[in-house]
C-alpha cells in the first residue's frame, strides 16, 4: 500500500511575471513523493475574491508574502501533518476550518492555495499518474481551445487601449497542436503589421503587443488584417474574443472608460457591444458589464444570445455568486482562476455546479503568472474545453501550452 501520509508541508517566497513576490508550496509524503505549487496574482481584481495575503511595510513594495510563507510553515504545516494527501477535501477543509475568516484573509487564500495544490500533485506522484488524470480519472479527455490574449490594454498595459484583452479562438483547429500553429502563426503576422506601420511591438503582462491605437475598434481591425495575413478567414477559421474587465470602468451612476474618458450607462454599454459584435466576428465576451451590474450581465445575455457571456469579477469562482447568477440568468460561462477560490476543492464544486447549470467553462491564468502548470492539466481534467493563458509569448504562458502539448501527446 502506498503511504500518502503529509510527512511535510513547507513554503518560500518567490517572484512571479511581474517581479512580485508570490509562494511556492512544497507537500512532502511519508513515501518519499513530492508535490511542488505556486501561485499566480491578478492585475485587475474582482472585489469578492479570496483575500491574497501581503506584508505591507517598505520591503518590495508592502507586496512581500513571507507572512502567508510563515502561515504554510507554522500553522497549516502542523494542522496537515499526517493527514492522508489524497483526501482532498478533507485537506481543503482544515484549512478553511483552520483559517476562520469567510474570504481567508487570516492564512492568506495565497497560502492555503499553493498548500491545497501541492497536496494534489503530491497524491499524483505517490500514484504515479499525471494531474490530469488524477483529477479527472479515465474521464478527462478533452483538450481545450485556447483563447490567445495578443493584443493587450486596459489594466494589463501602458498604452491606450480600455478593453483588456483582445484574443484570437483558432476555432478551425482539429488538434490541440493545430491551434498552436494557427495561433503562433497569427500572432507572428500581427507582429509583422505593427513593425510595418511603425508601431512598437513591445508586451503587456500577459505576452500580447500593447501598441497605442486610435481606438478599440482599430485594434479589432489590426486583428482581422493579422488573421487574414496569415492565410485565415477571420471568423471561420479564427475568431475573436473580448475581455473588457468592465469592473474597472464602473462609476456611481454608470462606467466610464479610464483611458479615453468615453461615459455610458449601462444600456448604453450593451449597445457598444451589439455594434462591436455586428461588425467584427467576435465570440465571447468577458466581464462586459461591473461586478454589481447582475441586472445588465442578465440583460446583455439575453440581448446578444449567440454570443458567450462570461462572468469573471462577477462569479469569482465562487458557488454561491455563481448560484445566483444562474437563477437570475446573468452570463452564460464562467472564468476559473483557482486563487480565487483558495483551494482546488472550491475550484472544482464551481466548475461542477457550471456545468450541470449549462454553463461554458474556461480555466484561466493570471496576469502576474509563474512556471507553474497546474491549469493546463485542470482543463483537461475537467473537460473545460477553454483556456485562457496568454500569447503564446513569455515562458510562464508558454509552459502552459506546452505542457498541454504534452498531454495531448500522451492521450494519443
Amino acid at each position: 500500500m502506498i503511504e500518502t501520509l503529509i510527512a511535510e508541508v513547507r513554503a518560500r517566497q518567490i517572484f512571479d511575471s511581474r517581479g512580485i513576490p508570490t509562494v511556492s508550496a512544497d507537500v512532502e509524503l511519508a513515501c518519499g513523493a513530492k508535490g511542488t505549487a505556486a501561485v499566480p496574482s491578478g492585475a485587475s481584481t474582482g472585489k469578492y475574491e479570496a483575500h491574497e495575503l501581503r506584508d505591507s511595510g517598505d520591503q518590495f513594495g508592502g507586496k512581500g508574502v513571507l507572512k502567508a510563507v510563515a502561515n504554510v510553515n507554522g500553522e497549516i504545516a502542523e494542522a496537515l501533518r499526517g493527514k492522508r494527501a489524497e483526501r482532498q477535501r478533507e485537506i481543503d477543509s482544515i484549512m478553511i476550518a483552520l483559517d476562520g475568516s469567510e474570504n481567508k484573509s487570516h492564512l492568506g487564500a495565497n497560502a492555503i492555495l499553493a498548500v491545497s495544490l501541492a497536496c494534489a500533485k503530491a497524491a499524483a506522484n505517490a500514484y504515479g499518474v499525471p494531474l490530469y488524470r488524477y483529477l479527472g480519472g479515465i474521464n478527462g479527455t478533452v483538450m481545450p481551445m485556447p483563447m490567445m490574449n495578443i493584443l493587450n490594454g486596459g489594466a494589463h498595459a501602458s498604452n491606450n487601449m480600455d478593453i483588456q484583452e483582445f484574443m484570437i479562438v483558432p476555432k478551425g483547429a482539429r488538434s490541440f497542436f493545430e491551434t498552436m500553429s494557427i495561433g503562433t502563426s497569427v500572432y507572428a503576422s500581427l507582429s509583422k503589421l505593427l513593425r510595418d506601420r511603425r508601431l512598437p511591438t513591445a508586451v503587456g503582462d500577459e505576452g500580447g503587443f500593447a501598441p497605442d491605437l486610435s481606438s478599440d475598434e482599430e485594434a479589432l481591425e489590426l486583428l482581422c488584417d493579422a488573421i487574414a495575413a496569415a492565410g485565415y478567414r477571420p471568423g471561420t477559421d479564427v475568431s475573436i474574443a473580448l475581455d473588457a474587465a468592465a469592473s474597472e470602468w464602473a462609476q456611481v451612476d454608470g462606467y466610464r472608460m479610464p483611458k479615453s474618458g468615453r461615459g455610458f450607462s449601462s444600456a448604453q454599454l450593451i449597445e457598444y457591444y451589439e455594434k462591436l459584435v455586428s461588425s467584427y466576428p467576435i465570440i465571447s465576451i468577458e466581464d462586459p458589464l461591473g461586478e454589481e451590474d447582475l441586472e445588465g450581465f442578465t440583460e446583455i445575455t439575453k440581448r446578444l444570445s449567440g454570443i458567450q457571456i462570461v462572468g469573471d469579477d462577477l462569479f469569482v469562482t465562487n458557488c454561491a455568486r455563481l448560484m445566483n447568477g444562474i437563477s437570475q440568468k446573468s452570463a452564460n460561462a464562467i472564468l476559473i482562476k483557482p486563487n480565487q477560490a483558495g483551494t482546488l476543492t472550491e475550484t472544482l464544486d464551481t466548475i461542477r455546479l457550471a456545468q450541470r447549470s449549462g454553463y461554458g467553462v474556461i480555466v484561466s491564468h493570471r496576469s502576474g503568472e509563474t512556471e507553474d502548470t497546474t491549469i493546463a492539466d485542470l482543463a483537461v481534467a475537467v473537460n473545460a474545453g477553454q483556456i485562457k493563458t496568454g500569447a503564446p509569448a513569455r515562458s510562464e504562458r508558454v509552459a502552459k501550452y506546452n505542457r498541454l502539448l504534452k498531454i495531448e501527446e500522451e492521450m494519443k
